[in-house]
């Protein structure tokens, strides 16, 4: 009985911690896989982060539906969902990376509420 006591709070804990580190987590799991292709700035294999934000926004301005779709199409990718058409035809279409949706929604909702023109978490020049 006190083992699952203990387990329970252990995994509260773990659970408030994972929700006070949001972004942290997603800055850690954005810089750790989508900088490979998608760097701050720059776009060479593929559009930048900020080329992406930028067309996201101005497609779906509440938060909520910037995630929704972007983890949507990031997690099958394809062309005639895309609202980046010029840069599939540039870069050719992400290839399918096997996130999981709640994974995605975590890297989608980083993004969105960083602001990657000023020093942030994860910076990379």
């Amino acid at each position: 009985m006190q083992k699952n006591k203990m387990k329970l709070i252990f995994s509260a804990l773990i659970l408030f911690s994972s929700m006070l580190n949001a972004g942290s987590v997603g800055s850690l799991l954005f810089h750790g896989n989508c900088i490979t292709c998608h760097a701050e700035h720059t776009s060479i294999s593929a559009p930048s982060i900020t080329t992406v934000k930028d067309n996201y926004l101005r497609a779906f301005a509440k938060k909520e539906e910037f995630v929704a779709y972007m983890s949507e199409w990031v997690q099958h990718p394809n062309a005639e969902t895309s609202i980046m058409l010029e840069d599939i035809k540039k870069y050719e279409l992400m290839p399918e990376l096997g996130f999981d949706r709640s994974t995605l929604e975590i890297i989608t909702a980083y993004i969105y509420e960083t602001d990657f023109s000023k020093e942030h978490e994860g910076h990379i020049d």
